[in-house]
């Protein structure tokens, strides 16, 4: 299956992303802008605070003020984290980059990935924006999110192409290993029994040998006591 797009439509800087030799960027992007206009909305309130001035001048202003050092850092932190935040799929695994003061990077790879799911929003149906979750094999709950990115079902169903395949060999390196330990242990056990066999060869050819020795020296005291006899 194609990418929705290779990268996203907005100049971003992928600096902070350090990937392996034979890894590639699939899709990268990030929160839809348009996310931010419920909040931008907010910056409406101090203006309608100020219909109040020909009927009380101090009332209006003191409440314009107020209402403007509420919204005014709400919405610079709203546009500060879409424009900070990333993500990115690529053919090794996913990445997520968080943080407007601070920097925090999330990487999982495909081989780990258990389950992939989208959601929308009534808002978001209608704009084509939403989530896209990933939990990971022995993760509790939802270990990333893709939060308001641009068409969330064809980057969830991206992500679940890349998955399979990855399980697949990630099972066949397993199975090679199992079948390695398995021909090690055998290898032991032949080693082990060839050990006894020698050693019961080597034993059983000494008692043969001190046997005929014992024999032969029987032989000889008969015939020196016959010898003697025959003297006397």
């Amino acid at each position: 299956m194609a990418a929705p797009s290779s990268i996203d439509d907005r100049d971003q800087n992928l600096e902070w992303l350090s990937l392996d030799d034979s890894e590639s960027v699939l899709w990268s992007g990030g929160p839809d802008r348009r996310t931010i206009v419920p909040t931008a909305l907010l910056l409406a309130l101090p203006v309608l605070a100020l219909a109040i001035v020909p009927f009380n001048l101090v009332a209006g202003i003191g409440l314009a003020a107020v209402l403007a050092l509420l919204t005014v850092p709400t919405v610079a932190w709203a546009v500060l984290w879409v424009r900070s935040t990333d993500y990115v799929v690529t053919s090794n695994g996913l990445y997520a980059k968080h943080g407007v003061l601070s920097r925090d990077v999330k990487r999982i790879d495909f081989e780990k990935v258990q389950n992939t799911s989208y959601s929308q929003s009534a808002l978001g149906t209608h704009f084509g924006y939403g989530h896209v979750e990933v939990s990971s094999a022995g993760g509790s709950g939802v270990e990333m999110r893709f939060r308001s990115v641009p068409a969330p079902r064809e980057i969830q169903q991206l992500i679940s192409s890349r998955v399979k395949p990855a399980r697949s060999t990630d099972r066949a390196d397993a199975k090679r290993t199992d079948d390695d330990v398995l021909e090690e242990i055998l290898a032991e056990l032949r080693a082990i029994r060839s050990t006894l066999e020698d050693g019961t060869g080597t034993r059983g050819r000494s008692d043969e040998s001190r046997s005929t020795a014992a024999s032969s020296e029987g032989v000889t005291f008969e015939h020196e006591s016959s010898d003697g006899d025959a003297s006397n």
